[in-house]
């Protein structure tokens, strides 16, 4: 077994402000930290000098992340997020985003983007198409994304009202046992949507906004029955609905209105036997025009970088177990 020679490198940092260095190497350089625990190296920093030590193969990997994270450092706020997706060398745009125009969304928050380019896909899509699916795993924006576009069009007055809903399905737990009315029953259910709201728009507005009906939050099964015009409406978690529910949810879809159903496949907690009505979807609708799919893979998790490990190991333990049966 050969050890590969360990060298080191000073890599220095021209015609950059003092500002975007700082920008550059984060909080406590908490980027370089992310960098060197990414390539597998050394980094020390001196100024605009960063002292390098690793392989040659991995220190010309830190010199090319680098060039990315001081282009995306000069125009705009560096963060763990966005130097995580460069790193995991999902920054370079597809040849399918490549005639997308980046769609840029002003919230209270600031101005939200997509980060990889199928989260900038994913954006293009929604704007662009009535009924929209984004399939793939926990943390990669789908939902976030699919509220900030609700946001925006709520205040530019494109739509009535925004309507969140989701399957109270549940985890391992029972709904029946839990404190409260239904709506202490189905608000844990509908937690992550609410602080998507919560980020971008403020608490106080947020409360005023459902006082109003502006915006509503309601189960799955409380749909049946209605039409939805002039509403942009998310169903989140939509790998719990059965393809009956699925349906009745699509079947709902008014004039002037928005849909953005949103799920992972590999976290379907219906019971046994029942088949998902997001899977479902998938099949029967893949050739109806004027639908939008987009696909989201463990690259484009904006998580902890551990997240990312995780659903990797969980994707090649299932892969393991399907092909031993």
């Amino acid at each position: 077994m050969t050890t590969k020679t360990l060298i080191k490198k000073v890599i220095s940092i021209e015609e950059v402000s003092n500002g975007v260095i700082a920008n550059l190497y984060g909080q406590q350089d908490e980027h370089l930290k992310l960098l060197a625990n990414s390539t597998h190296t050394k980094i020390n920093a001196r100024g605009n000098q960063l002292q390098v030590e690793g392989t040659e193969e991995n220190i010309e990997m830190v010199n090319n992340a680098l060039q990315l994270m001081i282009d995306e450092a000069q125009t705009e706020t560096l963060n763990l997020e966005m130097t995580h997706i460069i790193l995991q060398g999902n920054y370079e745009a597809t040849d399918e985003c490549v005639d997308a125009e980046e769609v840029r969304i002003q919230t209270r928050k600031g101005v939200i983007t997509g980060r990889s380019p199928n989260q900038k896909l994913y954006l293009h899509n929604i704007v662009t198409h009535d009924i929209n699916f984004g399939v793939g795993p926990a943390g990669t924006g789908k939902t976030y994304l699919a509220v900030a576009c609700a946001v925006e069009a709520i205040l530019n007055q494109e739509v009535q009202r925004i309507i969140l809903v989701r399957p109270a399905v549940e985890a391992g737990e029972r709904l029946g046992f839990l404190p409260g009315d239904l709506s202490d029953k189905v608000d844990p259910y509908l937690r992550p949507l609410y602080d998507a709201l919560y980020e971008m728009l403020g608490v106080e507005k947020v409360e005023r906004m459902m006082e109003k009906n502006i915006i509503e939050v309601a189960p799955l099964a409380f749909m049946r029955g209605r039409t939805l015009n002039n509403a942009f409406v998310i169903l989140d978690e939509a790998q719990n609905t059965t393809v009956e529910q699925m349906k009745m949810f699509l079947t709902r879809t008014g004039f002037g209105t928005t849909v953005v159903i949103t799920g992972d496949i590999t976290q379907v907690d219906l019971r046994k036997g029942e088949t998902s009505g997001l899977k479902h979807a998938i099949e029967v609708l893949k050739k109806v025009k004027d639908l939008s799919f987009s696909w989201f893979e463990s690259k484009d998790v904006v998580r902890h970088n551990l997240v990312q490990k995780i659903i990797n190991a969980y994707e090649a333990n299932d892969d393991s177990r399907n092909s031993s049966t």
